[in-house]
Order: C-alpha cells, then structure tokens, then sequence
C-alpha cells in the first residue's frame, strides 16, 4: 500500500464557448498517451445532470452538448449514463482495457460551473463586460501509483524497451572481459540508455536466466571473441539470439526499438 495518491489533475478556465475545443484537445492529448502506453481500446461515458445539481438547465443543456460534441468530431463511440454527472457538471469517463480484457477508469473531463463562481473568476469579453468562466477539471492517468501498477501488470513486468527501468545488461563470462563490459556501460549510458552490468563470478547461463527471469529486454553477453573483435553477443529478452554486432549497431537497433510505441510493443511480447 502507498503512504500517498498524486494525481494529475489540472483545471483549464475558459469561455462557454471554448468549451468544445478545449475539451476536445484534452481528448486528443488523453488518447494519444494512452497509446504511448500501449492502450488502443477506451470504453467512454458521457454521464449527464443527476436529480440535484446546481446551474439554470439551458447550462446543463449548452455542456452536455459541448462534451457531447468533442466526443463526435472526434469519431469516439460512447455511452451516456443519466444522472450519473456531478452536481456542478457533466463529466467524461476514460477506461482503458488492457491486454488480458480488465477495465481501469483512468480519465476524467468534468464540467464545472460553481468553483469560478466561487473563487469570483471572471474574464472580459469583447463587449467589455466581465464574465464568469467555465473550469473543465482534466485527468489522465488519475492516480500515477495506480497507474504504474495497471501498466505492470498489463504488461506483466515486461515493459517495452522505452518503458523499462533497465534497458539492457551487459555480462561478462569471465574476470578478463570485466574492463570491456565497463566500457560498453558507460557508452550506452552516455547516449542515455539504462544500462546495467553483472560482473559477478557465477557461470553466464545462471546470469542470462536470472535477468532473462528480471524480463530485463535485452542482454548484452560479452567474452574473449567479443573483446577481440570490438563486439557484443545480443540476446532478446524473448531468448532470441540477435548475434554479434558492434556496440555502434545495437545502439542504433536499441534507439529504433526505444522509439517504437503503443500496442506493437505488446504484440512483440506475446
């Protein structure tokens, strides 16, 4: 259990009548995350005025039809739940579906007329008149320690090269390649990969099983051949054997697969 929740909540003040378009911004900044993630199926709720609510109707009347046009003109199927929007607000709800068919309510976009009122948040506008402001209360991700707990196990602790908290490993086979292995080390981390080393006194199977174990992506084996011929032996997480390459070549090949995102990741590892 955490000790705390940090969410990525944000508020954006705007007119009623930019109420579309910056609602349907954060849609699109929402979606394209989430497929950075790896996340391509989103079940959507548009929830409408519950029984008690604050704001005259025609409000409650110009917002659902905002939210309910961000939704459109942006091609996204949903499903309007009555009643089920806040007392300030309509509101959008974001599940994502993850590899294995769970549903996790992750975003949020909500309507809210009362808190600018409150807070006495005006605008002028072209007539020179102060204005009330709409505020669309925005999360993403919602809470980032749940979040990171969804994404471990969608993916089942094998992240996606760009994702991992470890990219690579390099591993001697014996004492004699240990000042090689450090100096691939420190080239792959000065173009900013995270990269490991074992240079522990155990048999190279035992390291390649137990960081192929740690679903670490890619393990770099390094042995007399290697040293002498300025190369590394590199194997796939998935115990394909990529071959010998020089340092230069996987760098590239590593860069290639960091860049790649969303659900090809996933397919790579199933």
């Amino acid at each position: 259990r955490v000790r705390a929740f940090t969410q990525d909540d944000a508020h954006i003040f705007c007119t009623p009548e930019q109420v579309e378009c910056e609602s349907a911004a954060v849609i699109e900044l929402l979606y394209k995350m989430y497929a950075d993630f790896g996340f391509d199926e989103i079940l959507v709720k548009l929830s409408t005025r519950p029984e008690k609510r604050i704001g005259a109707d025609e409000l409650w009347d110009r917002a659902e039809e905002a939210l309910a046009k961000s939704l459109d003109s942006a091609g996204i199927e949903y499903e309007i739940t009555p009643g089920e929007g806040a007392f300030y607000g309509p509101k959008i709800e974001f599940s994502m579906k993850d590899t294995i068919g769970r549903v996790w309510q992750c975003g949020t976009l909500q309507l809210d007329f009362n808190m600018p009122e409150r807070l006495d948040a005006t605008y002028v506008d072209e007539d020179s008149q102060r204005r009330t402001p709409v505020m669309l209360h925005r999360a993403i991700l919602g809470s980032l320690e749940r979040f990171i707990g969804i994404l471990i196990e969608n993916y089942g602790g094998a992240f996606p090269p760009w994702l991992a908290p470890v990219q690579a490993v390099v591993m001697n086979i014996t004492d004699k390649q240990s000042d090689y292995c450090k100096n691939v080390v420190q080239t792959l981390a000065n173009k900013a990969f995270r990269v490991d080393s074992d240079l522990r006194n155990e048999k190279i199977g035992f390291k390649i099983r137990q960081h192929t174990m740690a679903k670490v992506p890619y393990l770099l084996v390094v042995g007399d051949r290697e040293v002498e011929n300025g190369t590394i032996a590199v194997r796939a997480r998935s115990g394909e054997d990529l071959g010998s390459m020089p340092v230069e070549a996987f760098e590239q090949h590593l860069a290639d697969d960091v860049g790649r995102r969303g659900r090809i990741e996933i397919q790579q590892e199933d």
